[in-house]
């Protein structure tokens, strides 16, 4: 298993991040991507990887939920880490849009997606999109700008889900997927197998049935689980597909 999306560094791990790591290379997780959201995230995220080199990969970016009055200045400090740390990256990430609690920086928060997929591009490398009401102007975005990556923690309609692919990108599954009333399987007719790459958000968003838990990489199990009945194939191809999309996308070897 590969976590694509594991934010390993936060607080939440703070008190057994080691056992947690441990825990996770036990139970047959063989690399975490820990994606950065801000500017004291470059210090987390790069420090837990530089401890766990060739296991946990870092990535760096500003997520819309931290795009404030002084987002210029921020994106500034991030950008600078990016370009100063480019061979230790695989992605730029956490980026996107999020217009569910505050629409008070919507504006900025498309220059600074606009800005950071650039800037993706001019260093050949992939991006770790969010996505959360704003659907419409985050795929106009990505296709005005282009580029490659996944769309994180995906749940849309089956037509979001073929735009998506039409473009390029994958689609990052999570725990969404084994939620009760959920309709994300139905949509993912359109996906072939190969253009999905398996991934937590941990410590949110914790798979049936550890949901309203903190969230762990071993937890993925649960959502191949699903996959294999979504795609009628053994677990253990959903775990070969993925892992081998996941290296693809994000060059780990």
């Amino acid at each position: 298993m590969i976590d694509t999306h594991c934010h390993i560094d936060e607080e939440a791990f703070a008190a057994d991040r080691e056992e947690v790591i441990a825990r996770q290379q036990a139970a047959g997780v063989e690399a975490m991507i820990v994606p950065g959201v801000n500017v004291a995230s470059i210090e987390t995220v790069l420090g837990v990887c530089a401890a766990h080199k060739g296991y946990c990969y870092p990535a760096l970016g500003l997520h819309p939920e931290d795009v404030k009055a002084d987002w210029e200045e921020q994106l500034a400090i991030i950008e600078d880490a990016i370009r100063a740390h480019r061979n230790e990256l695989v992605a730029v990430g956490e980026i996107g849009l999020d217009y569910y609690w505050d629409k008070t920086f919507k504006a900025e928060q498309q220059e600074v997606l606009r800005r950071q997929l650039q800037l993706a591009k001019e260093l050949d490398l992939p991006v770790i999109l969010h996505n959360r009401d704003a659907t419409e102007d985050i795929l106009r975005i990505v296709r005005d700008e282009g580029g490659r990556g996944v769309f994180h923690c995906f749940s849309g309609s089956r037509e979001t889900a073929q735009q998506i692919l039409d473009m390029g990108f994958y689609l990052g599954i999570g725990g969404v997927l084994t939620f009760k009333n959920n309709k994300l399987a139905e949509h993912l007719d359109v996906v072939p197998p190969e253009r999905i790459v398996l991934e937590t958000d941990a410590p949110y968003m914790a798979p049936v049935p550890h949901r309203g838990e903190r969230n762990e990489s071993r937890f993925m199990e649960h959502v191949a689980e699903r996959l294999s009945e979504v795609f009628k194939m053994p677990k253990e191809r959903v775990f070969e597909v993925t892992n081998a999309s996941s290296r693809g996308l994000f060059g780990i070897k």
